[in-house]
């Protein structure tokens, strides 16, 4: 008989290092054909933070992306960006560049500002042109920085940022571990057959707070492989050992998703702008994985009325505990 259940998870998560210094930095040049180049410390190792970084610095200049030359991660020439993990690189590396962006576009808004004979205060960078009191003007940021050069003033900044925490006590535990912190909720279906104890996972809803999404398509990505990494982790990936050898340290024994368990998977993007994040975006990386194995065991509950512990949740692990369960 195949029985369906449903079941929730949800999590919150401290974005970067636990009460620990947990800086980054960036330099840009806005060079004067347009182009802008970025350094930063931040790998890139498929997470997608590169491109990230040049949405940060392109949406704070008033530039199109692909204006924005990228180089990261280089020790010989790149600032410090830390590790990348605990998905911190958009929150933290994020906010580096936004403020090396920011004080490499002060002396281009001077030279705007002079050439306009308008206050500084009054002008925006947006699309490659100037903005006057929301109007556009005819001068072009290109213009602006090549005026620039023939002065002799360079458009350069640098930045870094160090989220606001604190240590924890101690004695209490007290503390700010975090500069902000990622939310989720996850919604499951599951079918479970007690016969052959099999689970299979139906649908999975994922509602994700990432404070802005800088690239919704790129979240989307991140949640779905998140949740995929979470089924995994909840029905497939058993590590055994004995007297302290693996023994099983390949794929043909150690379980992994296929895109043949993978289901129909619902990314919902919540956004509630973190203020102390580039433009509001936090951390959305390992928030992704954490719910999916608590809503899979809470659905594989509701489907046959016992409650398994431990992970994964096996066909053999649902037989024992649905024997157990008709023996008393």
């Amino acid at each position: 008989m195949k029985k369906r259940g449903t079941g929730i998870g949800c999590m919150w998560y401290g974005i970067g290092n636990t009460g620990l210094p947990n800086p980054a930095s960036a330099f840009v040049e806005w060079l004067d054909d347009g182009s802008v180049n970025l350094l930063v410390g931040c790998a890139d190792i498929g997470q997608g933070s590169d491109t990230v970084l040049a949405q940060i610095v392109a949406e704070e200049l008033g530039v199109s992306f692909d204006q924005i030359n990228v180089t990261s991660a280089d020790t010989m020439i790149t600032p410090d960006g830390g590790a990348t993990s605990a998905s911190r690189q958009t929150y933290i590396s994020g906010n580096a560049a936004r403020l090396a962006a920011a004080e490499a576009k002060k002396v281009a808004m001077e030279e705007a500002a002079e050439k306009l004979m308008t206050p500084a205060d009054q002008l925006v960078f947006a699309d490659g042109y100037v903005y006057n009191n929301g109007s556009k003007t005819d001068l072009a940021l290109k213009d602006v920085i090549t005026s620039c050069r023939n002065k002799g003033k360079l458009t350069l900044g640098h930045g870094w940022f160090n989220p606001d925490t604190t240590g924890l006590d101690p004695e209490t535990g007290h503390g700010s571990p975090f500069g902000t912190y990622a939310f989720a909720t996850q919604i499951v279906e599951v079918e479970v057959d007690t016969g052959t104890g099999k689970i299979e996972v139906l649908k999975v809803v994922a509602a994700h707070d990432v404070g802005r999404a800088v690239n919704p398509e790129m979240v989307i990505g991140q949640i779905e492989g998140g949740s995929v990494m979470g089924l995994g982790y909840a029905t497939l990936e058993e590590l055994e050992v004995n007297q302290g050898k693996i023994k099983n340290p390949n794929f043909d024994a150690y379980l992994i998703a296929t895109t043949l368990d993978v289901p129909e998977i619902e990314s919902v993007i919540v956004e509630d702008p973190e203020p102390t994040g580039p433009f509001g975006a936090k951390g959305v990386g390992e928030p992704a994985l954490i719910p999916t194995a608590a809503a899979i065991a809470n659905a594989v509950y509701d489907a046959i009325g016992v409650r398994i512990y431990s992970l994964p949740i096996t066909p053999e692990k649902v037989l024992a505990a649905l024997e157990e369960q008709n023996g008393k």
